[in-house]
């Protein structure tokens, strides 16, 4: 089954990207795909290994593994309370 046959969208449903700077040196790169309700709460989530850090990388590797996702806003930067560089942007399927 593919990640997206896994994560239809719902109506009112939104999706998040998320990447990180592996900051703490845990060696697990990787980019998120989370799907929110109209609410906000997580209905589900799949995530896929990169070979670096940061949007750049994230943006060539989603192609790569989910051609027809599409980040659909610019990377939003922010620093988690533990001092971890990570950035979100939307996104959707391209034929959505």
């Amino acid at each position: 089954m593919s990640r997206r046959s896994a994560m239809m969208m719902e109506p009112g449903t939104r999706m998040t990207l998320m990447c990180y700077t592996d900051t703490h040196g845990y060696g697990w790169q990787h980019v998120d795909l989370f799907v929110h309700d109209a609410s906000g709460h997580e209905l589900d989530w799949v995530h896929w290994e990169v070979s670096g850090d940061g949007p750049e990388i994230a943006d060539r590797v989603t192609s790569r593994v989910e051609p027809s996702l599409r980040r659909t806003s610019e990377w939003r930067h922010a620093v988690s309370a533990s001092g971890m560089d990570y950035w979100t942007a939307d996104a959707s399927w391209e034929d959505a």
